[in-house]
């Protein structure tokens, strides 16, 4: 039981290593690499004419069907 705790341990301390390592990697290739563009706001939309005449039409296409 102590040496299986003793490498449940190990490997959690390696990992906990591994993995503060790598965050300082991947801070430093994000220096590197380009940012993403910043994404353009949605069009606004119209007052709701448009809307309203499609939510109808489907509905009457809706009950011909």
């Amino acid at each position: 039981m102590l040496s299986g705790m003793g490498i449940v341990y190990l490997f959690l301390g390696i990992l906990i290593t591994v993995t503060k390592f790598s965050m300082r990697g991947i801070g430093k290739l994000d220096a590197i690499l380009p940012q993403d563009a910043p994404k353009k706001a949605p069009a606004a939309r119209s007052a709701g004419g448009d809307e309203d005449a499609n939510i109808a039409l489907a509905i009457a296409v809706a009950l011909k069907g």
